[in-house]
């Protein structure tokens, strides 16, 4: 997933995304620990994901929380 892809999302999709990639990682963590996936490049390129997309959610979280703020 692009960083393109993620700005386009809103912040209750963003989420929902977030919880479903969580739990995708921990499947093919799983799967990586009872028998060698084809492809083990798939596990950190999942990390990295979850990571843009936490990224994301935060600095939009800062930035309402400072929008808040500015307003009281």
């Amino acid at each position: 997933m692009k960083n393109s892809e993620i700005l386009e999302l809103s912040t209750e999709d963003l989420a929902a995304r977030l919880v479903e990639e969580k739990a995708a990682l921990s499947k093919l963590k799983f799967a990586h620990a009872v028998s060698a996936i084809e492809n083990p490049n798939v596990i950190k390129t999942a990390r990295r994901v979850i990571a843009r997309l936490s990224t994301e959610l935060s600095a939009r979280k800062a930035a309402a929380k400072k929008e808040t703020a500015s307003e009281a």
